[in-house]
């Protein structure tokens, strides 16, 4: 399998969301490949600790980690942590625009929650992709932007309507930003949707100190972003040890069905077609 060009050794890495859980472990196993890593979450503290745990791995060692506070929900705190980044390293190879948070809310309460899960998980995305695409296509070197999104911005599951929106619109964002990059004369530049399944983080845990069975480890969902990166592929959808990829491609193919046959939204809860949907779980993909 050929290596992303992005992810060769003494390359640059920034990524979002740094301090803890995926981002974190994308930054350790980065570090470990040898590329320099930027690290941006918004406590300067536990980015700190982060950051020495990061060049603990590095073969470059601290001198490979620049650790930078930001609130990705602010479009100039984006662009100091660009700013910071090439200022440092001289250049960007892998954007990932990790940050995300929750809980949100339903469709008529929490206007507050909702208001900050949209600035972080979608705009914090955006902002990204505004402020280092310009400057890595200027680089014309092979380069890779990551942006974490969800299966609930894809299947909807009731319940935080505000993070489903959130992520649906990281999805459409990543997916427009691929295409204009293939379009983009002169580009050498890769967009992929990470698609986490269950995986215990920080945010997930809620007060669990043990990670349930059912879930993955940070570090197995990087497996899998570096496999599909070096596969070139676009969604990257991790399982997880209680969902398979067969079992998620029936959730989101009925998904899709529920505009093809009218059927009432988000049909998969509803009770008048729970057997219908228990059928087709089961079925095989034609």
């Amino acid at each position: 399998m050929n290596q992303h060009p992005a992810l060769n050794a003494g390359r640059v890495a920034v990524i979002t969301g740094a301090a803890s859980g995926i981002g974190l472990a994308a930054a350790t196993r980065f570090a470990a490949m040898g590329l320099k890593v930027c690290l941006a979450d918004l406590s300067a503290e536990t980015l700190e600790r982060a950051a020495e745990a990061v060049a603990s791995v590095s073969p470059i060692g601290r001198s490979g980690v620049l650790a930078v506070p930001t609130d990705v929900s602010r479009l100039d705190a984006v662009q100091a942590l660009r700013d910071a980044a090439y200022a440092t390293f001289g250049e960007v190879a892998v954007l990932m625009n990790n940050a995300g948070t929750a809980p949100g809310g339903g469709p008529w309460e929490h206007i507050d929650r909702w208001r900050r899960v949209l600035e972080v998980n979608l705009w914090g995305a955006i902002n990204g992709v505004q402020t280092f695409s310009p400057a890595m296509l200027a680089q014309q070197t092979g380069c890779a932007i990551i942006n974490t999104g969800s299966k609930q911005g894809i299947t909807c599951p009731p319940g935080d309507t505000a993070y489903n929106v959130s992520k649906a619109g990281v999805k459409v964002l990543t997916e427009a930003l691929a295409h204009s990059l293939r379009n983009e004369p002169g580009a050498h530049i890769t967009a992929h949707l990470l698609i986490p399944g269950s995986t215990f983080t920080g945010m997930t845990r809620g007060g669990r100190t043990e990670k349930p069975p059912g879930a993955w480890t940070p570090d197995q969902v990087v497996d899998m972003l570096i496999e599909g990166m070096n596969q070139g592929d676009f969604y990257i959808l991790c399982p997880d040890n209680d969902v398979t990829r067969a079992i998620d491609n029936r959730r989101i193919l009925w998904a899709a069905q529920d505009i093809t046959q009218n059927r009432a939204a988000l049909s998969r809860w509803h009770p008048d077609y729970k057997e219908a949907f228990d059928q087709f779980l089961d079925a095989p993909v034609s």
